[in-house]
């Protein structure tokens, strides 16, 4: 079995100044919180980790949550310097941070730069000011644009998050996001299509998302939109100028070895010829082969380039052709939902649209 070296490092902080409407992760309003105790037992993880993946290279740290960056910036440091110390970090690897525009640290951006991180990911959301109040964000349209220009003084890899398809949307204010957006020039743009989730403020107050025929115009839209911008989609929610495309995310997409630091993360990766899940205080499980490949399906097919068969077969060691559904792939074919090479198959822009559907179709147990 061909177990691959490279190595993916999430750290999670699962605290916020406040609980957004429609965001159903885990994640727990900031209190009392002893920061250092967590940074300890964080750094204690890490050593654990090295004893049972110790040849490892890592190409890419994300600290996610929650708002990472509510953790002080010579915590952050700490961890990067422990990583580090434990596997060693390359010019290459990609070290990226999610944060929120409304800080109350003017020097925030400086102080992650020089603490390590090298990619920074901004929460915009909207830059329409009823748009942020409904979607419960605390920050002004004004207050975005300023991040956005801190971002770009102290980083050259960046991102922003927007999100669509609100209810009662209209497709000018979305353009005008997206002109906005795109006015900055920024590498990367992450865009995600409201959906309402149970456990969310939203679903209990029976929030209902914009017509799906009309989210999916909104869609197309934006793919052609971005592209006119040098924006290539290269999975379904993620556009990238040349050379941008996310490391770390591009690990969950194909099927590479990740870890998860902090209550609320969780990893995957092989050991000795086994594949396993994992989640906060290394707890494991062993996948099957079965299990592993639907999960390699479920990821695999949101990227703009599909599943690379062989690759699949070193990451579950189950034939691609011999595990899917083929009655359902020709049926998806004739449709014009997937296309199929000898490598590869993936999703058409049309697929790309009932992706959920696709990927329920080609697994055999969903």
């Amino acid at each position: 079995m061909n177990e691959d070296k490279d190595l993916s490092i999430y750290i999670h902080w699962p605290f916020c100044r406040s609980k957004c409407p429609y965001c159903d992760f885990f994640s727990r309003v900031k209190k009392d919180t002893n920061e250092d105790a967590l940074i300890k037992d964080y750094i204690e993880q890490l050593q654990k980790y090295k004893e049972l993946l110790p040849d490892k290279h890592i190409i890419s740290i994300f600290f996610g949550g929650g708002t990472p960056s509510l953790i002080k910036p010579q915590n952050i440091s700490l961890l990067i310097q422990e990583i580090d110390k434990l596997w060693g970090i390359g010019n290459k690897t990609e070290i990226s941070l999610e944060a929120n525009p409304n800080t109350s640290t003017p020097t925030l951006f400086a102080d992650l730069s020089h603490a390590g991180i090298n990619r920074l990911s901004l929460g915009v959301q909207s830059f329409d000011d009823k748009e942020l109040k409904f979607l419960g964000r605390t920050h002004s349209s004004a207050e975005a644009m300023k991040s956005i220009e801190e971002v770009l003084k102290n980083f050259s890899n960046h991102s922003i998050d927007l999100m669509y398809a609100l209810p009662n949307q209209e497709k000018p204010v979305w353009q005008k996001n997206l002109e906005i957006a795109t006015s900055f020039g920024l590498k990367h743009i992450s865009l995600y299509q409201l959906t309402i989730e149970e456990n969310t403020v939203f679903y209990r107050k029976g929030v209902k998302p914009l017509n799906e025929n009309i989210a999916a115009e909104f869609y197309n839209f934006t793919e052609d939109f971005l592209s006119l911008y040098g924006f290539d989609k290269y999975e379904v929610s993620n556009y990238a100028q040349k050379g941008f495309a996310s490391i770390h995310n591009q690990t969950y997409w194909l099927g590479k070895d990740y870890i998860g630091i902090g209550q609320g993360a969780h990893g995957r990766f092989r050991k000795d010829g086994k594949f396993y899940a994992s989640t906060d205080k290394l707890n494991f499980e062993e996948l099957t082969p079965q299990e592993r490949a639907e999960e390699l399906i479920i990821m695999g097919l949101r990227l703009t380039r599909g599943i690379n068969k062989k690759s699949f077969k070193n990451n579950c060691l189950l034939n691609f052709d011999n595990f899917i559904n083929q009655e359902f792939k020709k049926q998806m074919l004739e449709q014009k939902l997937i296309a199929e090479d000898k490598e590869t198959l993936r999703a058409t822009k049309q697929g790309f649209l009932v992706l959920n559907y696709l990927i329920e179709g080609l697994c055999p147990a969903l």
